[in-house]
């Protein structure tokens, strides 16, 4: 599936493959778009910064954008991970382990994939508030949405990452992962 598919399924209430680690990708995709147009508006005058540096911005944002659709996408397979994890039979001992590992596993992934998500949030929600003050003030209301969609994106983000780390059953490994979210 594409992160077309996965836009269509967010809309579908009765859909049950597609969640808020999905929408908090294309929250901050989103987020992207918005803050590229407010570098693209800003370019031609002096609003505080270069046409080179509104440039460079737009260029990373667009990378950014890239990253977080395929984020999305990221995000329902690891959940897709999940489901068939505990699909697994667990009729024997053997399966019974192999049903618990494949678990811990998935939810190894669907942790990762939402705090990478939630990474690339924090970087589009700085550079949002890099271009206020230094951006075309006839653009406020686009800034302000895509700061807003940034925030929505890397708290939402970081939530997915916390109702996965139960799947995991490894200390260590939830300790890590907490102290990532603690630097975002």
């Amino acid at each position: 599936m594409d992160y077309k598919g996965i836009i269509e399924l967010i809309l579908d209430e009765t859909d049950y493959t597609v969640g808020g680690g999905c929408a908090s990708a294309i929250a901050g995709a989103m987020a992207c778009g918005l803050l590229g147009m407010v570098a693209n508006l800003s370019k031609g005058k002096d609003y505080g910064q270069t046409d080179e540096a509104y440039d460079q911005t737009i260029v990373e944002l667009n990378e950014l954008k890239a990253q977080l659709l395929q984020g999305s996408v990221k995000d329902n397979e690891a959940y897709l991970m999940i489901v068939n994890a505990f699909k697994l039979s667990k009729t024997t001992e053997t399966e019974i382990a192999a049903r618990k590992g494949a678990i811990r596993r998935a939810g190894v992934e669907a942790a990762n994939v939402p705090l990478e998500n939630a990474k690339l949030n924090h970087r589009v929600l700085a550079m949002g508030k890099a271009l206020a003050g230094t951006s075309n003030p006839a653009c406020g209301t686009d800034l302000q949405a895509g700061i807003d969609l940034a925030k929505m994106g890397l708290a939402s983000a970081k939530a997915n990452v916390l109702v996965n780390l139960p799947l995991i059953k490894d200390e260590i490994i939830i300790e890590n992962f907490n102290k990532e979210l603690a630097l975002l």
